[in-house]
């Protein structure tokens, strides 16, 4: 997929995004539905779970902006599909239906039973198949961070529509992923496996990805502060034994990475922390002044790569763009501590106030990526679809990012 983008500069501060920028959203936009078969019922739908929940919160966005009811059925329409097909086996696939062995009828009623599939192009491993590192990248089976995005997707579109259905498939999912990927292990917390089949009946890649049990724990205790938010109607499942389990993995532990990918990650999680603090939900596990210190080292380590130097064919769009989509919580989670200053200590403050010296970082990203330019690289093309809608996020943030504002449509 293509994008052809005017030059503009980008919109200050955390409120509505400029119009300018709702334009470029929706021309991103636009073109990725047509170019995965989301609005073009010919062609065969090209759904992947990681780019799918930045996009339903992109729809979502766009919806906010401008009140466009077509935007609102977008998001829900690409839910759908991604429950659809990535809820059931490939048809490239022996099997055949739900992934979670449920039957037609109640597979559409719980079609995140099973956990999601990733979306990749190639046939999971079989158990009798020698393992290739290189080749299993682009195998299929379920990733435990491309889950928990879905169910962060699944929490804004609950909020946006009080449609209780989605927060349900959500808390399914994560009742789900949890069983599926943690282990027991004597003499110690339970541990994560990195990669699973695609029935989560066996581990592909045993290794815990380094912020999955991180993943784990703010996913879950966002999940039970907005099952909350919505009252009733949503089951009877609760997560307290999956949130436990992670309160010990994450215990002690540290998550600066030289990652962009992975700190921009992080830096979205010290948000989603604060504003589950702000709805009385704080895990003991985490300290949010530890998060932020991570995540300046983390940001430090990328600057002083000098990747942001190099050309287009040397970068990775949609690693930086993530990060570029975390230095936009810093701003969000600023208000949060001005609106709140008795819920934040002096250090979180402190550490924050650390952290705005990289936010120009954000823009530099923006700008270089937003050149058509730049988006002939292969580096680009090879990921089209995650970088155009990673662009459009990091643009257009907030319904990725925040929780409150999700209702308030612009008229």
């Amino acid at each position: 997929m293509s994008v052809s983008l005017p030059k503009t500069g980008r919109a200050s501060g955390a409120g509505l995004i400029a119009m300018q920028h709702v334009a470029e959203v929706r021309s991103i936009m636009d073109e990725f539905a047509v170019g995965t078969g989301l609005s073009d019922k010919l062609s065969a739908p090209r759904r992947y779970l990681w780019t799918d929940a930045f996009a339903v919160c992109n729809f979502l966005e766009l919806y906010r902006q401008t009140g466009e009811q077509s935007f609102l059925a977008s998001a829900r329409e690409l839910v759908d599909q991604v429950h659809f097909v990535l809820g059931r086996f490939s048809d490239a696939d022996s099997r055949s239906g739900w992934i979670s062995g449920l039957d037609q009828q109640a597979g559409y009623e719980h079609p995140t039973a099973g956990g999601l599939r990733i979306g990749k192009k190639l046939l999971e491993r079989r158990p009798d198949e020698p393992f290739d590192e290189q080749l299993e990248w682009d195998r299929d089976g379920q990733y435990f961070h491309y889950l928990t995005k879905w169910m962060q997707a699944l929490t804004r579109i609950a909020l946006v529509t009080d449609d209780r259905r989605y927060q349900r498939w959500a808390l399914e999912l994560a009742r789900a992923a949890h069983a599926g990927f943690t282990y027991s292990r004597v003499g110690g917390p339970k541990r994560m496996y990195w990669k699973m089949s695609v029935d989560l009946s066996r581990a592909l890649v045993a290794g815990m990805g380094h912020h999955d049990p991180l993943d784990a724990l703010i996913t879950y205790v966002e999940l039970r502060a907005n099952s909350k938010r919505l009252g009733g109607g949503v089951g009877d499942i609760d997560l307290e034994r999956e949130i436990a389990d992670c309160q010990a993995m994450c215990a002690g532990n540290t998550w600066a990475t030289g990652d962009p990918l992975g700190t921009g990650n992080l830096l979205c999680d010290t948000l989603r922390l604060a504003q589950n603090r702000l709805a009385g939900d704080d895990p003991a596990a985490l300290q949010l002044a530890s998060l932020l210190a991570d995540c300046e080292a983390g940001v430090e380590a990328f600057e002083a790569s000098g990747t942001l130097g190099s050309s287009a064919e040397r970068r990775l769009a949609f690693r930086e763009l993530g990060l570029a989509i975390g230095l936009h919580a810093l701003d969000r989670l600023r208000e949060l501590i001005h609106r709140h200053p008795d819920k934040f200590s002096v250090v979180e403050s402190s550490q924050l106030g650390r952290l705005s010296r990289f936010e120009h970082l954000c823009d530099r990203i923006e700008r270089f990526w937003l050149q058509g330019v730049h988006r002939e690289a292969q580096t680009w093309q090879a990921h089209a679809d995650i970088n155009a809608v990673m662009l459009a996020t990091s643009l257009a943030p907030d319904s990725y990012l925040l929780l409150c504002p999700l209702g308030q449509v612009a008229r």
